[in-house]
């Protein structure tokens, strides 16, 4: 299937081609605007679908909005009825298209044009209204709070915000083109709207509140909420907008005799994960915890790990090597001591299930 996708240079249009790209039956026929038109007309004749992502959102003078959003549409529309092919078209419009002003005025007339084709040829259009997108490689200071918001947080820019309370509907890029892609392969005949889901709703003032902890957990190692898929979804937005050098941050490297020893990301629900080095017959540990538990994992060198349960005489060796990984479980109550036992020093992974209190440490000395 040879599907011509218009703005295939945009935001959307980016996302969409790479997705597209790893359809095996598919193939892109990009076009944007230094593109001709005669380039268009000549993808509209070997093309299977069309995917129409182009359009002007921010222009110089509203007369624009007519010629991007309008006039391109009709040309697409114009060129399909006079070859009689009947191409499906996916249409990319906007939530301004129910609003009264010159934007949403054109995508209505855009929707309009083909609604008019789809009655003439008996073609299936299907048209998204999205809320406002947002996700990896959107223009910051444009037209996206979200990309604005990432990116002046991301450079320690001002950002300015005239109505915290103001209503905000979000989509996100990658639901965006599954939604695309799934509707190229649907085929209907006549016109349709369709939707991308989920569709977050959310204020001005909680997105950048939201975004500016995503920030300051970064700087301090730690990762906020996974398992809320909005959150989720808006930090790895934030992620693409640091520039490459930023993207490598030095850890709290904290050094002894033994090695050394840091923090690689800490998190109030899942606890943290840090790294250590022992050097050849030093001994870390002997500690216990009440309640904490940790995991650890030796992946280069040789060590023992050994335990005693604290009010018991049985200690328990475990000989960990890095050509046999084990993950070893440190339980509550039992104390616990690492002992490089080979000739180069010992990285062992750790993972604990609270991040350290120092009102409440939870950790007390006691030789195994």
């Amino acid at each position: 299937m040879k599907v011509l996708v218009t703005g295939a240079a945009g935001f959307v249009g980016q996302n969409l081609s790479i997705r597209l790209s790893r359809e095996n039956d598919i193939t892109l026929l990009p076009f944007d605007i230094d593109n001709t038109e005669a380039e268009l007309i000549d993808a509209l004749s070997v093309a299977d679908a069309v995917v129409h992502l182009a359009g002007i959102n921010r222009p110089l003078d509203p007369s624009e909005f007519v010629t991007g959003n309008v006039g391109l549409t009709s040309t697409i529309a114009d060129a399909l009825e006079k070859f009689q092919r009947p191409l499906p078209i996916i249409f990319s419009s906007s939530i301004q298209a129910e609003q009264d002003n010159e934007y949403g005025k054109s995508k209505h007339a855009a929707e309009e044009r083909l609604k008019s084709y789809a009655e003439k040829t008996d073609a299936g259009v299907q048209i998204f209204r999205f809320a406002n997108i947002f996700g990896k490689w959107c223009r910051p200071n444009y037209n996206s709070a979200v990309a604005t918001f990432c990116y002046n947080i991301a450079h320690d820019a001002p950002i300015n915000i005239r109505d915290p309370d103001a209503p905000l509907r979000l989509v996100y890029i990658d639901d965006v083109v599954e939604a695309i892609t799934a509707a190229l392969r649907t085929e209907k005949k006549g016109f349709a709207f369709c939707s991308a889901e989920p569709v977050y709703e959310t204020t001005v003032g909680a997105i950048a509140a939201t975004i500016r902890d995503i920030h300051d957990t970064r700087a301090d190692a730690r990762v906020g909420d996974y398992s809320d898929p909005f959150y989720k979804k808006l930090a790895t937005t934030y992620l693409s907008y640091i520039d490459i050098p930023a993207l490598a941050t030095a850890p709290e490297l904290k050094s002894d005799e033994r090695g050394w020893l840091f923090e690689l990301i800490k998190s109030d629900s899942a606890g943290q994960i840090f790294v250590s080095t022992t050097k050849p017959g030093k001994k870390r540990g002997n500690h216990y915890h009440d309640t904490k538990v940790e995991k650890f994992c030796l992946v280069k060198g040789q060590a023992r790990i050994s335990m005693r349960k604290v009010n018991g005489t049985e200690r328990h060796d475990f000989d960990l090597d890095e050509r046999d990984i084990r993950i070893l479980d440190i339980p509550p109550g039992y104390t616990h001591s690492i002992e490089n036992t080979g000739s180069e020093d010992c990285i062992i992974l750790f993972w604990a299930n609270e991040i350290p209190n120092p009102v409440h440490p939870d950790t007390f000395r006691l030789e195994v």
